[in-house]
């Protein structure tokens, strides 16, 4: 029986990729630092420990046929010392745990925010550079860390790097709330045209192209030492898109706009101020976010049909009936 580690496997993604590891007969580890969110399964072990200590990666790490290094500190707000600390030195050291412990195939869980210079993105493929400069330590700190996984491929380790966008489904603990509350509290506004289009990708598919990347990565694949973006294969026009998951939580629609400019202006205030006054937590608003909330950014994902033949398997119109009947069976 194969083994796979399955860092940040009691998230939302992690829990997605170890139920199809399961069903492919594997034996998981699930690292995380709590207990809470694993999967409960005789083919699960779970292990608990943080990622900047190494000795816990390692230990977790022994033994196993693939890691997929999933776990990170996401999020749009934060001390860059914090994401440098997670995202790159717990990066480092799952590099370490593979060379120790003779791992060949490492998946690393990315994401499109490595490229992202703040303006349009459009049908691009992974040939587009990282940017001189991020306005997000998130962002940053992930292009650090996959251009070192990406670095890492050679001799008896293959690696691969996946960048799903905004993933999404029944069970979304970050992404499908966050619009909710918002939005029910008056404080969602759409940001710039409303025409923006953008990729989403449905939890399980980004689980499905994680597990197609890392069954055929080996030192001759031909995804081995690249990078790879990953979505639904179809944009959709965001706050449609986002009115549509309104109305599945009875919701109504965003209808109030303001203008890009506006936005960006007052995130860098709030950036500002919330710097000046950290108690205040999370400003609302970002340059960061205002950008992303009001440009394009899809991408072309022929690469990954090609180079281990991934393919959505739920369209976003099943997805969306998925999310449905979750919340009539768990209704929040």
């Amino acid at each position: 029986m194969k083994t796979a580690l399955v860092t940040g496997g009691g998230g939302f993604l992690g829990r997605s990729i170890v139920r199809l590891l399961i069903d492919r007969g594997y034996h998981v580890r699930s690292f995380s630092r709590t207990n809470s969110g694993h999967i409960q399964s005789p083919s699960v072990e779970i292990c608990l420990g943080d990622l900047v200590d190494p000795e816990a990666i390692e230990r977790a790490g022994h033994g196993c046929d693939v890691i997929y290094h999933v776990a990170a500190k996401a999020g749009i707000w934060g001390s860059y010392r914090d994401y440098f600390s997670a995202n790159v030195i717990g990066t480092r050291h799952v590099l370490s745990a593979c060379r120790k412990n003779q791992v060949r195939r490492l998946v690393y869980t990315s994401t499109p925010s490595v490229v992202y210079p703040g303006g349009d993105l459009e049908e691009v493929n992974e040939s587009i550079p990282y940017p001189r400069r991020f306005e997000a330590p998130y962002a940053e700190t992930k292009a650090i860390a996959e251009q070192e996984v990406l670095a890492a491929n050679y001799g008896d380790l293959s690696t691969v790097a996946l960048r799903p966008h905004l993933i999404w489904g029944p069970g979304d603990p970050h992404l499908i709330p966050r619009i909710v509350t918002r939005a029910r509290k008056g404080k969602l506004a759409c940001i710039g045209s409303g025409n923006n289009k953008v990729d989403v990708i449905f939890v399980e598919n980004a689980a499905l192209a994680h597990i197609l990347a890392g069954e055929s990565l080996a030192s001759a694949s031909p995804q081995a030492g690249k990078a790879y973006f990953l979505s639904q294969g179809e944009p959709v026009k965001l706050w449609d898109f986002i009115n549509q998951i309104l109305a599945i939580y009875n919701v109504p629609p965003v209808t109030r706009r303001i203008p890009t400019s506006v936005a960006y202006s007052i995130g860098w205030m709030m950036e500002g101020l919330y710097r000046l006054f950290p108690i205040l937590g999370e400003p609302p608003m970002t340059r960061f976010v205002a950008r992303n909330l009001s440009t394009a950014h899809w991408f072309d994902i022929s690469a990954a049909k090609r180079d281990f033949g991934y393919s959505p398997m739920i369209s976003t119109a099943e997805g969306l009936e998925r999310l449905r009947e979750s919340l009539a069976t768990h209704p929040s």
